[in-house]
């Protein structure tokens, strides 16, 4: 029997469909579940991700009002328990207002993804960037079967800028275990600028943990990257030359560089 995960779905949830997909495609029982589900149906998955999307059309703050639904009581009772919890987007913005990420004081809001800071630019911003996975991020059920090179991955969001209390070093950070995923520029250097760091997050983070590692909180869209014909055939680097070169069905249908964040979890839950 394939491990069960819970797709949550809030009002206003726009890629909870291509997320479970990609979650059946690694070898796993990606179920979509309503916002509303009773706490007693959710006991019998081994993982949770929240999607992306526009939850509740962002009001207030995005992410602030799914926080305080009913289902993230039994999402967070989860994550306690060892369950991993993937946020993409959206969802990272729901785990961050939720106090699950970076997690230092469980239930306590300890950061914020502030509107993007790009110069000339504000709002809402799509195109992709490149991330790798931050040292000690292999501990991660989410990332546990990437290497260290860059990853292609999409983002499409106008509040993905990292912030954390005033006076937090990037050793802080480190020496708790958040760093998870950062931009990078094609060939791997670290990203300190636009266009690479996309939205002027602190220390160019795209992602973070819990202390735990079990806790995903990630900007970029993996799930728009599962499959190889997602990836733009213009761009740099090795993914963008594999497009280019990919011909037929079967073979554009390869599995893209998104893939690997489900791969990973499936290999932490022995489906993989």
């Amino acid at each position: 029997m394939r491990p069960g995960v819970a797709v949550v779905q809030f009002p206003g949830s726009n890629c909870e469909y291509e997320t479970a997909l990609a979650l059946q495609e690694a070898g796993l029982d990606g179920r979509i579940v309503r916002w509303n589900a009773s706490p007693s149906s959710l006991a019998s998955f081994q993982a949770f991700v929240l999607p992306g999307g526009f939850s509740y059309q962002d009001r207030i703050r995005a992410g602030a009002v799914a926080a305080r639904d009913g289902v993230m009581d039994a999402v967070c009772s989860m994550a306690s328990a060892g369950r991993p919890v993937l946020g993409i987007c959206n969802g990272a913005q729901i785990l961050v207002e939720s106090g699950l990420v970076p997690g230092w004081r469980p239930g306590t809001i300890e950061a914020a993804l502030a509107s993007n800071l790009s110069p000339g630019r504000t709002g809402y911003y799509a195109d992709w960037v490149f991330v790798r996975p931050a040292r000690g991020s292999a501990r991660s059920p989410w990332l546990c079967a990437c290497d260290d090179s860059p990853i292609p991955l999409p983002v499409a969001h106008a509040e993905g800028r990292f912030l954390f209390p005033s006076g937090t070093e990037l050793d802080d950070l480190e020496s708790s275990g958040t760093p998870a995923l950062t931009y990078c520029m094609p060939g791997g250097e670290p990203a300190v600028e636009w266009p690479w760091n996309p939205n002027g997050s602190s220390f160019s983070l795209a992602g973070i943990l819990d202390p735990s590692g079990g806790v995903l909180a990630m900007m970029p869209h993996p799930e728009r990257a599962r499959w190889l014909w997602q990836v733009p055939p213009g761009l740099p680097g090795p993914w963008g030359a594999k497009r280019r070169l990919s011909s037929g069905r079967a073979a554009i249908h390869e599995p893209g560089p998104g893939s690997a964040v489900f791969s990973s979890l499936a290999r932490w839950l022995g489906a993989g």
